[in-house]
């Protein structure tokens, strides 16, 4: 980029764009370790910056930078950052990460954006990784090699070319960056092991702008750490390896039943938990507004590798009990499957609290939450408590193997409000009220872990809660490769 390019951008930002350097050169609540800033002219330092860049600098007033700034969880927008440098490739990573430190600017590296703390905001300078969404495949090993900013959108597409597969998620704007790093879930993670377990290297601009190579013969304590770790604790990533496997045929359905809810519950739970690696399976009880009361439906959304009479007879028992109310059942090939079952991941309203399951529920857990669910204060939106059935070679992992401490476990389960601004007030106050409530009623029933990708802002014990016994390594990685704490947010992992 010339320089003439970016004096014209920075002319169009005005007044707005030097007071939010202003505010990000003053010592930021997420900066913790950088040096101390220079008294350097504040527009000055960041046009330095936008010139040195392949990509682009967007600065508060500029077109384009709302858009890329506005978080996924839009509860939390109002933190924007100072400035967003698009980076175009590494270099511009390192650039980017060199003139943070030397100007004592928080930074925060951006793939997806749907932290659901909004983690991957600042009010200093925010990573822009869209633009490193490659996806290729070696011709050597027939790995994937994917961008540090790659979306599931994009992986959709280069994988399906080539008729393979990896662990991926639902929502086609989730980075696979973030994905990765806190363990990655998705429908085929009972059979191929979560996104973590088909990591075979990454690549990572450290604080001191070295770049790392990570992989199992190197920086192998690094390796450990990143799989499991969550992302912006140890460094950007600019690139990642996978392992993938051969897209087989399925068949997809989504399901719901109004009725005999428990009781449906506890069937599916049975079936569930006894069916095949080849099985994977969102279960939901959601409640939506309808007039003063709200409506109540168990649904179940996911894909069997096999055929529709395969999955009758898993459903046969379930469907002896209750009719469904809708029932979505096709079987076709594996990418034409996700397109049934994917949503678009647009921003929203909302706020997810999670916790591992170990075994099944028991009647009094389901008690529990049937009693919970009927008494959702209701919002315009909904209320839902779901599982995302884990298991299969999940598990064949031990807890330390990697940074994920929540092998062994047989579902993920959450509660998940979403509410729009005109419920704002009361209503939010007594939905808020109802989860934390919810939340901590099902501890009896669950383990002491909560999942690390659905980051929480009101989880007190956050760090035992997503790292467990593994917390003393993480910290002592933390150390070695982060040691002034660069990478740095409410919850982030700690120096040991």
């Amino acid at each position: 980029m010339n320089a003439p390019t970016s004096r014209r951008r920075f002319l169009v930002t005005g007044g707005q764009a030097l007071l939010g350097v202003a505010v990000a050169s003053q010592g930021l609540q997420w900066l913790t370790g950088c040096s101390s800033p220079t008294t350097t002219d504040p527009s000055q330092i960041w046009m330095d910056l936008d010139a040195s860049l392949t990509g682009d600098v967007f600065m508060p007033g500029s077109m384009g930078y709302f858009d890329r700034a506005r978080p996924w969880a839009l509860q939390y927008a109002g933190t924007l950052p100072a400035g967003i440098a698009q980076c175009a490739d590494e270099a511009d990573v390192r650039t980017c990460v060199l003139w943070a430190k030397k100007h004592g600017i928080a930074l925060v590296a951006r793939s997806g954006g749907h932290s659901y703390a909004a983690y991957s905001m600042t009010s200093g300078l925010q990573l822009d990784l869209s633009r490193i969404n490659s996806v290729a495949f070696e011709a050597s090993t027939g790995n994937a090699v994917v961008g540090g900013g790659a979306r599931n959108k994009d992986v959709y597409v280069a994988l399906r070319a080539k008729g393979q597969a990896i662990t991926h998620g639902r929502c086609k704007e989730v980075g696979v960056g973030g994905l990765v790093l806190g363990g990655g879930i998705g429908f085929n993670m009972r059979a191929h092991g979560l996104t973590c377990d088909r990591l075979v290297s990454t690549r990572m601009v450290a604080a001191d702008g070295t770049v790392l190579v990570c992989s199992d013969t190197e920086n192998t304590d690094l390796f450990w750490a990143i799989r499991g770790a969550g992302g912006g604790n140890y460094g950007v990533h600019t690139q990642f390896v996978f392992a993938p496997f051969t897209a087989p045929n399925i068949t997809v359905f989504n399901i719901t039943w109004n009725a005999k809810h428990e009781d449906v519950f506890t069937a599916l739970q049975q079936m569930a938990l006894s069916a095949p690696n080849t099985l994977g399976m969102k279960v939901s009880v959601i409640a939506t507004p309808s007039g003063v009361l709200h409506t109540l439906v168990v649904n179940i959304l996911g894909q069997l590798v096999g055929t529709d009479a395969d999955l009758g007879a898993l459903l046969q028992p379930v469907i002896n009990i209750a009719t469904p109310l809708s029932s979505n059942v096709v079987s076709m090939s594996y990418w034409d499957g996700q397109e049934f079952l994917s949503e678009e991941g647009d921003p929203e309203y909302s706020h997810e609290r999670s916790r591992f399951a170990t075994s099944a529920l028991t009647s009094d857990a389901i008690a529990t939450i049937f009693r919970n669910m009927r008494a959702w204060p209701g919002t315009s939106v909904a209320g839902t408590w779901k599982y995302f059935l884990m298991g299969g070679v999940i598990n064949d992992k031990a807890p330390t193997d990697t940074a994920f401490v929540h092998r062994g476990s047989s579902m993920i389960t959450s509660i998940d409000l979403e509410w729009l601004p005109a419920d704002e007030g009361n209503v939010l106050s007594a939905n808020y009220a109802w989860l934390d409530a919810f939340h901590e009623e099902m501890t009896p029933y669950t383990s002491a872990h909560c999942y690390q990708n659905f980051i929480d802002r009101r989880q007190t014990n956050h760090l035992d809660a997503y790292y467990g016994s593994n917390l003393d390594k993480l910290k002592r990685v933390k150390q070695q490769v982060d040691p002034t704490n660069m990478f740095t947010y409410p919850q982030a992992i700690p120096r040991g």
